[in-house]
């Protein structure tokens, strides 16, 4: 007899039958969400076996196209005949990409409502640019103009800031079920932590397309102010929820880099970043710490991203001065003393040679006495 005639006698005849049949499918699904994390998830072997760091390349902008949602994108989304829109725009990239003097980086995001992202939005950072209503028709002009030139979009949509710290979650999951799986729970996490601190104006989530290293998953990209105020974009790997609230509060609320979990930045490489520190060191600053040690950030009138200084404090160089005077101070009373030694041995010479010459006078003198008693 088929199943469905079983279950629907046994809704019938006896509902408790039904119920445990629920009951039992509820636990296959949940033994199939444990199997999915220990393969795919926050739980498979691969987490944390290797150092994220320098696992981004150097690149210097960041352009996000906004279009659909993450759970239709195909897994080529850059090649898609039925999304006409990035398709272009990536083969446009392609084709001019040794003619754009900067450093840069296109990925897909979700066309989020909720962040005032729709399809054709253009997100660029860390210009803090949106530009709207780019169209299949008028890529070419949006890269002549914008991307290659560094100019404004003369012929294109309406142009605006972004304010507060935005976060892109790679949630691909038709190119790799890693990202399937962790990205939509990073996204689900995000938002929960984010609607708790009361923060929901001041930092966008949106899922985001490949963006390299699926290993890594899950993969959070934020672009948020630095110690000295520039947008700053990280990248971290192995994201899992119980990671969220350290993000916003250490990464996003005080330029805290999460070192652990920290697999590079936009702009300078971690290379570039260690020379800085090291020459940093070399200056004079003995305390210790690098950059991305997450102790201490203290800003500064040219205090770089992560702590990275351009320039040397004013306290540094009032105590070098300090030091300097100090120090001829010191030669110039190691001078004196070293000039004024023969002298006083001299006169010292003299003193006791008059004292001894007194004593022989008074002997003779004594002698001559006895002689005439």
């Amino acid at each position: 007899m088929p199943l469905a005639y079983i279950l629907l006698g046994a809704r019938i005849c006896n509902a408790p039958i039904f119920s445990r049949c629920n009951r039992h499918f509820s636990l296959m699904a949940s033994s199939a969400a444990v199997v999915d994390d220990a393969k795919s998830g926050f739980s498979r072997p691969e987490m944390y076996k290797e150092n994220l760091a320098g696992t981004v390349d150097a690149y210097d902008r960041h352009v996000f196209l906004c279009y659909k949602n993450h759970s239709v994108w195909p897994p080529r989304i850059e090649a898609s005949e039925a999304d006409p829109l990035p398709k272009r725009l990536a083969s446009v990239w392609k084709a001019r990409k040794n003619d754009i003097a900067v450093k840069t980086k296109i990925t897909v995001c979700e066309a989020r409502e909720e962040a005032g992202f729709a399809d054709g939005d253009v997100l660029i950072f860390p210009d803090m640019i949106k530009y709207k209503g780019l169209e299949e028709s008028n890529v070419d002009g949006f890269f002549d103009d914008v991307i290659v030139s560094g100019k404004e979009w003369s012929s294109g949509g309406e142009k605006s800031v972004l304010r507060g710290s935005h976060i892109f979650v790679c949630a691909h999951g038709s190119r790799d079920v890693r990202c399937g799986v962790c990205g939509p729970v990073l996204l689900d996490k995000l938002n929960e932590e984010i609607q708790l601190r009361g923060l929901k104006d001041q930092i966008s989530v949106v899922a985001c397309s490949h963006v390299g290293g699926h290993k890594y998953a899950g993969n959070v990209i934020i672009f948020c102010p630095g110690p000295d105020g520039k947008i700053t974009g990280h990248w971290y790997g192995y994201v899992t929820p119980d990671d969220v609230p350290v993000l916003l509060d250490r990464q996003i609320a005080k330029g805290e880099v999460i070192q652990k979990l920290w697999r590079g930045q936009m702009g300078p490489t971690v290379a570039e970043i260690k020379v800085a520190d090291d020459r940093k060191l070399a200056n004079g600053d003995d305390n210790g710490k690098a950059s991305l040690s997450n102790n201490e950030n203290v800003g500064g009138c040219c205090q770089g991203a992560n702590g990275v200084s351009c320039c040397q404090s004013a306290s540094f160089e009032q105590n070098k001065d300090n030091d300097n005077k100090t120090g001829e101070a010191y030669k110039r009373q190691r001078s004196n003393i070293s000039c004024s030694w023969p002298l006083l041995q001299k006169r010292d010479i003299l003193t006791a040679t008059g004292i001894l010459g007194a004593l022989a006078a008074v002997a003779i003198a004594y002698r001559f006495y006895r002689r005439s008693s």
